[in-house]
């Protein structure tokens, strides 16, 4: 028996163990832009990873965007839900105005009326960039669109937030 003969499934596990901890927080990170209930992020984080898992093959495991687009597959499949499109607001809202007492922050209304005036597609890169933190070339690949695409639509994005919020030259959306 030789040394390679062990547990056939350890370098599976190996190959998993280091994909989820790469990718753990990120992946629950986009989820929580999206979901306002703790218990359902980890349900559905917990559905991703085992989504991972069934399809993983340890010569190609999957990386960032991979696990996203199966975030977002997930979080679509749960939008048909009538309560989801409130916790949406109030996610996004948590994320984008943090402690409502720092000044320079906008209220719900402002944000929800901002936000409002965007493309779904604006709308979507915004949360990518500044909820997800992503490049644009990584949204690029996630969207499957071209990079200066994605560029010229978040740049048009900020600017309409910016206007709508009434920071027109301020550099800041």
């Amino acid at each position: 028996m030789s040394g390679r003969s062990g547990d056939p499934n350890a370098l599976r596990s190996e190959v998993f163990r280091r994909v989820f901890d790469a990718h753990w927080a990120t992946v629950r990170h986009h989820i929580e832009g999206v979901v306002g209930d703790d218990d359902e992020v980890t349900e559905i984080v917990s559905e991703v990873f085992l989504a991972a898992w069934t399809r993983l093959r340890p010569a190609r495991p999957p990386g960032k965007v991979w696990l996203l687009r199966e975030t977002d597959r997930r979080l679509r499949a749960r939008s048909r839900r009538p309560d989801a499109a409130r916790q949406a607001i109030e996610a996004v809202h948590a994320g984008l105005s943090g402690d409502p007492e720092a000044p320079g922050r906008f209220g719900r209304s402002e944000v929800l009326r901002a936000l409002g005036v965007l493309t779904p597609l604006q709308r979507r890169i915004i949360m990518l960039t500044y909820w997800d933190g992503l490049a644009v070339g990584e949204i690029a690949e996630l969207l499957r669109a071209s990079e200066s695409r994605v560029r010229k639509t978040l740049t048009r994005a900020e600017d309409r937030l910016r206007e709508t919020l009434g920071l027109e030259g301020t550099g800041n959306a």
